[in-house]
């Protein structure tokens, strides 16, 4: 049994973690998923960009939850920099020191689940690549970062002969010549519609999937009144189809959406989704996830109407019909864009537990683990060795560790560790990283190749051959694929 003690310390962890943080859907009636709210959107700055919102967040709680996480976070390497560069403004703007390189195995996991998802086993969703500079004139009030030539920017600032209306001109110029970072993945989908459009035989619907870098201005300026740029890792689905069924479709992509979010969750219902509305009508929705602080958006889906293809591709709209049916028709547009970066945030709160520790000595600690997703989890098993011959028991663990890469498993060669640490320390090292099994391999192996397996989940510890390892782990990792 848990103790009390233990229970109100996991009760206080969810209430404050990070709070100083300064597969194809079944046919059928879907479960109600979504939630009304007020009109959240804002208005399109331009064609290719899509519409945004600031939510209200809730005050913060201090507490020591988010301390512990942060620190795991930190010194298990998915996050890098110091504890002061850490916040969770800086987190969620894409402001910070950039994730460590578990952070980046954990984003990159992420992403392979979502493109299998919504790419390999889905019948007519094609991939696509964009260039990160989108051309195109500066418009009034754009406030966009642009790309330009340090050197030309000096010349013109240093050129002592210019008047101020010479400089002002000259700089405007310049603005409206030079290319600006994208904001978001939509613009390349749908500069690749009219190709990828013979490769459906202009039969309708299909989608232009993407995964890529989008930079934006950050909502807190420097201290010399500088504004700051963000950055995050998109993933972009562009779903093409006629306006009789583009309402039909958005439903089914949310209730994907979603379920698809809760599917790696420990606690599912911290994912929810709402209703949403921009200023010219266009509806769309939101899937949040529920951080200690209050709810924050991780992916957007919007029904852009056909006016996103018509201003992209002017003059003749022969070019851009699709078929519905037997019908030639301007499709609708419906963007679903996830944010990579925050979806990790996510799962790390999502995943972090403080559980009654197994030794019985040390009954009143509590174990740190990270009970990442076995398909996320940044590292499946961890090889260690014990007590004996070291040059013989490394040979076995160097033997073991290639056998398990072959097969597409990711392994923490713990036994090149020249530092001494108890099995207990070991543990609560792995734990923290996330790690789903650790072997150890021990002077028995030698003599009857039986190894130490210990479960993340369970801390349960048993006996196998090593030559069943492999493909115990493998089945371990494809059912949890299947779940």
């Amino acid at each position: 049994m848990r103790s009390r003690s233990a229970i109100r310390a996991c009760q206080k962890v969810g209430r404050c973690l990070l709070s100083g943080l300064g597969g194809r859907v079944d046919g059928g009636q879907p479960e109600r998923l979504t939630e009304r709210c007020s009109t959240l959107g804002g208005p399109l700055r331009s064609h290719a960009e899509l519409p945004r919102g600031n939510e209200p967040r809730e005050a913060q709680e201090p507490g020591e939850g988010s301390e512990a996480l942060v620190e795991i976070c930190r010194r298990r390497h998915f996050l890098s920099g110091t504890k002061q560069q850490i916040s969770r403004d800086s987190l969620l703007s894409g402001c910070h020191s950039g994730f460590g390189p578990l952070g980046l195995e954990l984003r990159k996991n992420l992403a392979t689940e979502w493109w299998s998802s919504v790419v390999v086993f889905r019948e007519q969703v094609f991939p696509v690549d964009a260039l990160h500079v989108e051309s195109g004139p500066s418009l009034p009030g754009d406030s966009d970062f642009r790309l330009v030539s340090a050197e030309t920017l000096r010349e013109i600032l240093q050129d002592k002969e210019l008047s101020k209306e010479q400089l002002v001109a000259f700089l405007e110029n310049l603005l409206k010549t030079s290319g600006k970072l994208r904001e978001n993945l939509l613009h390349g989908a749908l500069e690749h519609y009219v190709n990828c459009l013979d490769l459906v035989n202009k039969r309708l619907p299909f989608g232009l999937a993407h995964i890529g870098v989008c930079f934006h201005p950050a909502s807190k300026q420097t201290a010399d009144g500088v504004k700051r740029m963000g950055e995050k890792t998109e993933a972009s689905l562009v779903w093409f189809t006629s306006t009789r069924t583009a309402s039909q479709w958005l439903d089914f992509w949310l209730r994907h959406r979603l379920l698809w979010w809760r599917k790696f969750a420990v606690s599912p219902s911290n994912f929810s989704s709402s209703d949403c509305q921009d200023e010219e009508g266009r509806r769309g929705n939101r899937v949040y996830y529920n951080f200690p602080w209050g709810k924050e958006p991780i992916e957007t889906l919007w029904n852009l109407g056909d006016q996103e293809l018509l201003h992209m591709y002017p003059g003749n709209v022969s070019q851009i019909h699709g078929r519905d049916g037997r019908k030639s028709v301007v499709p609708s547009v419906l963007s679903i864009n996830g944010d990579l970066d925050r979806g990790m945030l996510a799962y790390l709160c999502d995943s972090f537990q403080l559980t009654e520790n197994s030794f019985i000595r040390k009954k009143h600690l509590h174990r740190k683990v990270l009970k990442l997703h076995p398909c996320l989890a940044p590292i499946k098993v961890a090889l260690d060795m014990g007590r004996g011959p070291a040059v013989e028991l490394r040979q076995v663990c160097q033997g073991l560790f290639t056998e398990l890469l072959e097969n597409g498993i990711s392994v923490w060669p713990g036994y090149l560790e020249t530092a001494q640490s108890s099995l207990e320390q070991l543990y609560s090292k792995y734990d923290e990283m996330g790690i789903l099994f650790t072997v150890l391999i021990t002077e028995a192996t030698l003599e009857n190749g039986l190894i130490h397996l210990r479960s993340r989940d369970t801390t349960m510890k048993e006996m196998m051959h090593v030559s069943k390892v492999k493909d115990f782990l493998a089945k371990y990792i494809s059912s949890a694929k299947n779940v």
